[in-house]
């Protein structure tokens, strides 16, 4: 009987040593993804750029093991393509893609900021307008990474609240495809500045809970980088 009850507790040590190694890998593997997109956000690692994993292994100090498991949680993001018998490669979408996908953006935003409008607490109102003077902040130093994450992270604090969690979801999902594209809102000191105005207005009509002119500021302000850079093209 002993021996059983000793062979069970080597055995649950066994199961615990082995899921505490899972968690350990999965969060490796979910930093790697985040540094990669970093790369790919910054044009370091540009669309159509083929991932070897040896090179990259290399290049980030990492086996290769976690480096395929971020790649495959940049294959489901849709920043990666996993192509057979070719690996990896950044994915590079057309301009009629990324058209439809940031329509498709622009009405989740703007449902968002509907309902965020009725439905945020003033706490996440106020923690909104302390991302964006830290966002100022990153403008003024013009430090543009820091800029784009404050960015990122106060569209995330409109949607979160809205209080919706299928909504949330799919704005993750979609937006991350279109991280590198949204990255270009400071590509020129002109487009960045009126990325910067347009914020302004944002926290102004979430200040007041003006939902219907917030939703469609929203809307157009999800269109109106990729907008620019046509122009500029």
């Amino acid at each position: 009987m002993e021996v059983e009850i000793a062979g069970a507790v080597e055995a649950d040590k066994s199961k615990e040593g082995a899921s505490e190694r899972e968690s350990v890998q999965e969060l490796l593997a979910e930093q790697l993804a985040e540094r990669l997109r970093d790369l790919i956000v910054t044009d370091e690692l540009r669309p159509g750029t083929p991932l070897r994993e040896r090179t990259l292994a290399e290049r980030l100090q990492v086996s290769r093991t976690p480096l395929r498991d971020a790649l495959k949680i940049l294959a489901s993001d849709g920043l990666v393509s996993l192509l057979p018998n070719r690996g990896a490669v950044v994915t590079e979408l057309t301009p009629d893609q990324i058209e439809e996908k940031l329509d498709v953006l622009g009405m989740i935003e703007e449902s968002a900021a509907l309902r965020a409008c009725k439905t945020a607490s003033d706490d996440e109102i106020s923690e909104i307008r302390a991302l964006h003077h830290e966002m100022l902040a990153a403008y003024e130093r013009r430090d543009r990474v820091t800029y784009f994450h404050l960015n990122q992270r106060i569209h995330r604090g409109i949607v979160n609240a809205a209080h919706n969690g299928t909504l949330a979801q799919i704005h993750e999902l979609l937006n991350r495809q279109l991280y590198r594209y949204r990255f270009q809102g400071s590509v020129t000191s002109e487009i960045w500045h009126t990325a910067i105005d347009e914020h302004e207005e944002i926290i102004k009509l979430l200040s007041a809970r003006q939902a219907q002119a917030l939703g469609e500021f929203m809307r157009r302000h999800v269109h109106r980088t990729w907008e620019q850079l046509l122009g500029d093209g």
